[in-house]
This record gives structure tokens, sequence and C-alpha cells, in this order.
């Protein structure tokens, strides 16, 4: 397929555009400083319900338009759930779900981070360098030569930056092209409000 031509083209109505940028680790990368006192742990959830975890998907990613699973018939999205090579994580604080933490393992020898999020109020502490650390750790005890991980125009503004300094590469970039989760009813019409709805 060419590249389409340079310059400016129309995104329709009731569409999002993004640039998708991919990035890769060949080798584990070190452990970055943490804080202590976060009150942290990671729970891994086997055979999630798709209520629980599109509730948790759903308000990890509204700030982000997260809507790839929300629109998912539940025997699809529980087919890659209870999969076993696709680990899902809570982060916990205070005994209540606050971030989340999805591995893929069904390509050999590699793994993805198919979704890493905190919540709202975690951000900036360090938490996310402390779950970044343990999914280094857990993917990394795994008989894998690469992991990777992507993230886009419409995610958090340090997203990419926070995965280089990670210790990922950018090996790729891509334009999406999808419905606007606002328009089909998958997401309220005020989530995400720096991104207009068209």
């Amino acid at each position: 397929m060419s590249a389409p031509p340079d310059g400016y083209h129309p995104v329709p109505p009731g569409k999002l555009a993004s640039v998708v940028t991919s990035l890769e680790m060949l080798a584990p990368a070190p452990a970055r400083a943490e804080p202590s006192g976060l009150g942290l742990s990671l729970r891994r959830v086997a055979a999630p319900g798709a209520d629980w975890y599109r509730a948790l998907y759903a308000r990890l990613g509204r700030d982000w338009l997260w809507f790839a699973r929300l629109s998912m018939a539940d025997p699809a999205l529980l087919a890659i759930l209870h999969d076993p090579k696709v680990w899902v994580f809570a982060l916990e604080q205070d005994g209540a779900d606050v971030g989340l933490l999805e591995l893929d393992f069904r390509q050999q020898e590699e793994a993805e981070i198919v979704y890493f999020a905190l919540a709202a109020e975690l951000q900036g502490q360090g938490a996310g360098r402390w779950l970044m650390n343990r999914a280094l750790e857990i993917a990394w005890a795994e008989p894998i030569g690469r992991l990777w991980v992507h993230t886009c125009t419409l995610d958090h503004p340090a997203a990419l930056d926070f995965y280089r300094r990670s210790g990922f590469t950018p090996f790729r970039r891509q334009i999406e092209l999808a419905d606007d989760p606002r328009a089909t009813g998958a997401l309220p019409r005020d989530a995400a409000p720096r991104t207009p709805i068209l």
C-alpha cells in the first residue's frame, strides 16, 4: 500500500485520528528508582470477568479515549482475557484497584504490554515507575527476547517519554483512524474534554 501524499487530510465527522508510536526493548532495562511509602501491590487476576475488566478499563482509560475493549462482545473479550498467555494484573492501594497492567505472551519469544494505566490521583507520584519495574520483572522472567508497547497522541502527554525513560526505543509510527467512542456511546460525551468531538 502506498503512503498517502504529504499534507493535511480530512478526518470524517465521528472519527478520531491519532499518531501511534510503537516502542521495543530487546534486553531487560535497569529498574528505575521508585518511591517508598505508596502502599502499592500488584494482584494477578486469573480469568477476569468482563464486567470487572470493562469497569476498570473504562475508569482508567476514559480521559485517553480507550475504546477497543469497550465495544467487544463478551465472548471475544473473554477469549483474550482467559487465554493462558494473557496475564491481567490489578494495581492496588488501600484495597482499591487503581491501575491495570496487561501482558500478552501469545507471540513466541516476545511479550506486549497491551495496557498500562494508573488512576489520575496516582500520576506524578512515582507509581508509574513502580508499576513499570514490576512489569519488566514479570515479562523478562519469561523466555522472551523482545518486549514492546505502543502509545498514541490521545494518551497521556507524558506517556511516550515515560516509556523511553523506562528503556524502550521507538521502532514504528502509524496513523490510526477509528470511531470516536463518545459518538458511538461507548464512552460518555464528557470524556476526554481536551479532545473535541467533531
